[in-house]
């Protein structure tokens, strides 16, 4: 037993230093292996396997609007980075680049992809003519890399995976209608799916992408109060198709810009999930989203017909993603293991087990012992996946209301910065000096307007002008 308690008092207490609580469960639960590359890390099969489930779901969810995968290049031509400025000034401190190929100069730097823009851009100037080549619906699947000062695994790093859907539209109502179904499409999936909940809204001018018209954006909030930006969906109007000469004719056989709309989610999400559900003994993955949603650990295994139950029952579970722990290992190793892995149910299965024709459900959130008949064991197993999956977004739902504050005036905007972790919701005259002035006093940033409104004041919280709309704050990733 000494060794199964050795195995999590690994992990730091959360409430003791939530920082390296997070660094130590990435490790701990073998989502990710340092590389000899600052900023960037090897995603192991643990990890991966979150990030091919995400990926899976939302491929879906993409393809049930009518989006299309493709793949660009990773390399962009400085000359056609340059040709969106906006777009390139707010790239440019991140941006890395190839100067050489092999030992000889390049005559024109090439970018290593930070976002693929401008490459849609060229493509879509090439092949759109007509009003009968639009809507064009396109996504990839890739890695970008943007040169991050400070980075830390899953959350921001220098190298990361991501997709990124890129649609071109006849009209400006099209492409907002667009823009906003994919953010609820996002906001859908992190609540079902991740079981997180989101507050969905605009980002200020301030805050919005480079070069875009206008950015929406979900905000969720983590175990130690601060928010962070869960996924993006950008309207970009006709900018980048002014800048890259994108046009159509239309039914009347005249010229128009098309408008384009940007959407993305990266591996980001596994970190949300790491610091809204873990706790101090590891990691908790919602059954939906888990790569293994269950564990059969067979005890006393060497025990007459133990081991075969335990391969019966993997069988008979096979409708779930069940593995057996076939190991030599203690069963309370075996216990840690699961837990640190964050696997949401184990079912444990032995000599007395099998006399009584049962075996044992322990969930993982709430490590719930249930004591099942072998003969109701597989609805069992689904009821208790449905319960926990639905348990964990309701306990998400209630920490992100009990840390989200309303004040009314500065001074218990700062008080509450200072002493409350959390979202904070505060009317805002639309002034970005105000915006400054507020994340000098609180470090708060404007994390959103959200689309579900309230009147809190009439005055704006910093200058006291009339206030236009309510803003969530906070501190963030």
């Amino acid at each position: 037993m000494a060794k199964d308690k050795k195995l999590v008092e690994a992990i730091t207490s959360m409430e003791e230093d939530f920082a390296k609580w997070y660094t130590d469960v990435v490790k701990k639960a073998e989502l990710i292996e340092y590389s000899s590359i600052r900023g960037c890390m090897i995603i192991r099969p643990n990890g991966y396997a979150i990030w091919e489930n995400i990926q899976k779901e939302l491929d879906a969810a993409f393809k049930a609007t009518g989006v299309e995968n493709v793949y660009m290049p990773m390399f962009i031509p400085e000359s056609l980075l340059q040709k969106e400025k906006d777009h390139v000034e707010g790239f440019a401190p991140e941006v890395a680049w190839v100067t050489h190929g092999g030992n000889e100069p390049l005559q024109e730097r090439l970018c290593v992809r930070p976002t693929s823009e401008t490459l849609f851009c060229e493509f879509y100037s090439n092949i759109i003519q007509s009003y009968r080549d639009l809507p064009k619906l396109y996504n990839q699947w890739c890695s970008v890399v943007r040169w991050e000062k400070t980075t830390r695994p899953f959350l921001r790093t220098m190298e990361f995976l991501w997709q990124e859907g890129h649609t071109a539209h006849a009209t400006a109502e099209e492409a907002e209608e667009r823009t906003i179904q994919m953010l609820n499409v996002y906001a859908d999936f992190c609540e079902n799916v991740l079981a997180i909940p989101m507050i969905k809204g605009r980002k200020s001018e301030k805050e919005k992408f480079a070069g875009a018209q206008a950015t929406y954006t979900i905000e969720a909030l983590m175990h130690d109060g601060k928010a962070l930006q869960s996924g993006t969906s950008h309207n970009f109007g006709d900018g980048f198709a002014r800048a890259f000469d994108i046009q159509y004719t239309d039914k009347d056989n005249k010229l128009q810009y098309v408008h384009q709309t940007s959407w993305g989610m990266t591996t980001r999400l596994i970190g949300a999930i790491i610091m809204v559900h873990g706790d101090d003994s590891g990691l908790v993955l919602p059954p939906r989203i888990a790569p293994t949603q269950v564990m059969v650990i067979p005890i006393n295994q060497n025990k007459e017909g133990v081991m075969d139950a335990a391969l019966e029952l993997k069988e008979k579970l096979g409708v779930y993603r069940v593995k057996v722990d076939l190991s030599d290992k203690s069963p309370g190793w075996k216990f840690s293991e699961q837990e640190i892995q964050g696997i949401p149910l184990r079912v444990e299965i032995g000599p007395k087990d099998l006399k009584a024709n049962q075996a044992v459900i322990v969930r993982r959130d709430t490590r719930e012992k249930i004591i099942v008949s072998l003969d109701d064991i597989v609805a069992k197993v689904g009821e208790t996946l449905d319960k926990m999956q639905s348990d964990m977004i309701n306990r998400a739902k209630e920490h992100r209301d009990t840390h989200t504050y309303t004040v009314k005036t500065m001074e218990e905007f700062e008080k509450t910065a200072a002493e409350k972790p959390g979202f904070i919701k505060a009317m805002w005259c639309g002034d970005e000096a105000c915006e400054n002035e507020i994340k000098d006093k609180t470090g708060a940033t404007s994390r959103c307007m959200p689309f579900e409104q309230e009147h809190i004041a009439d005055t704006c919280v910093c200058c006291n002008k009339p206030a236009k709309t309510m803003v969530y704050w906070g501190k963030a990733y």
